[in-house]
């Protein structure tokens, strides 16, 4: 086996999409954090680890035993910041961002480790809603610590992955260099074109799937009438009926429960179904080998957060050469880790276990 051309971790790893796309450039993973159970055993199982040597929550790995590497790698939690998830909240009264969870503030985690470890690089992925949220202050926030206070270089990117799967699926991409490499991003015309993908590359035979998938009359009959309810009121809430033909919509982590973001059409006066978790790893760009261990409710909600393999190894692809030119620097500097770390001025996010922390004001 040839040697790793870099090392990485893999924060908030789910079941490992992320780590497919960098060990494509010849990275090796040497870290990893997964809170859920469910996904840790998805992802030992398909990445040749014991899951016992996964870290489960972030917060309570000590900052020291997280091991040097050249580039850290993290789809931090979304739900903070989806846009479903805000429009939901904001109909309920309650906030949203960074005041609302635990979860908003992992963030803060990742830029704890970066600040202790000072990695080469890092890519983050997450929800294209973060620019727009909370009228743009939380990207702002990030974007002054990553750069003014980490010292980062960073670029970032919406992309879409119907370029390489037949699913709209937009997620913002955040590239940082810790030196000026001169990081830009590829011609998009080198991707695929969107939407060249269609959803019958990834359907099973029709007469091979499990009737389990056929929604009930009942839930059929429910959804129907949700929409049309929504429909009358103004609203765009409802299932989605797609062909082979098609482009989905995007897989959520909700799919379990009633599958209305994607049904797929069996033919005229017949009740559609569900994708299978089969047809869902396609959908995300996961190969055929890949193992599903676990029960259908937890592989829906795994797919659902995960990344479009095809996206994240584009994304990978575009910041190798400029990794390499980033190790070839660090080896001519003869530094092999960085010993004066900036000062991290960081609020809101409770459980840090080192210092009082503040958030920056950004305008």
């Amino acid at each position: 086996m040839a040697a790793p051309k870099f090392t990485f971790i893999d924060l908030f790893a789910g079941i490992g999409g992320i780590r497919k796309g960098f060990e494509h450039i010849g990275g090796k993973c040497v870290f990893t954090s997964e809170w859920d159970k469910y996904a840790r055993i998805t992802y030992a199982v398909n990445h040749d680890e014991n899951e016992e040597d996964i870290a489960g929550d972030i917060w309570s790995v000590p900052l020291d035993a997280i091991p040097d590497h050249d580039v850290l790698v993290g789809g931090f939690p979304c739900q903070p910041f989806s846009l479903a998830g805000v429009s939901k909240k904001n109909a309920m009264g309650r906030t949203h961002g960074f005041a609302c969870d635990a979860q908003g503030t992992l963030f803060f985690r990742i830029a704890e480790i970066l600040k202790e470890r000072r990695p080469k690089a890092f890519m983050l992925e997450n929800v294209k809603n973060l620019v727009s949220h909370n009228r743009g202050h939380t990207f702002r926030v990030i974007q002054h610590v990553l750069e003014q206070e980490l010292g980062y270089h960073i670029d970032w990117k919406v992309i879409d992955g119907k370029r390489w799967t037949p699913q709209h699926r937009e997620r913002i991409y955040i590239v940082g260099f810790r030196e000026d490499v001169g990081f830009e991003w590829p011609d998009e015309s080198i991707w695929p074109e969107p939407g060249s993908v269609k959803l019958g590359s990834i359907l099973e035979p029709e007469s091979t799937v499990d009737s389990k998938y056929v929604l009930t009359d009942k839930l059929w009959s429910y959804l129907k009438g949700y929409r049309d309810k929504h429909e009358k009121a103004g609203n765009g809430f409802g299932y989605s009926v797609v062909t082979p033909n098609d482009t989905t919509r995007t897989l959520s982590a909700r799919y379990y429960k009633d599958g209305s973001e994607i049904l797929v059409h069996r033919g005229h006066g017949l009740n559609p179904r569900r994708l299978t978790p089969r047809e869902c790893a396609r959908l995300m760009g996961f190969e055929d080998h890949f193992v599903l261990p676990v029960s259908d409710t937890q592989l829906y909600r795994q797919f659902g957060n995960s990344v479009a393999v095809p996206a994240v190894k584009a994304v990978a692809k575009a910041m190798e050469p400029y990794l390499k030119k980033a190790l070839k620097q660090g080896k001519a500097s003869g530094i092999a880790k960085i010993t004066e770390k900036p000062e991290l001025i960081l609020k809101g996010a409770p459980n840090l276990p080192t210092r009082p922390v503040k958030i920056p004001v950004v305008v």
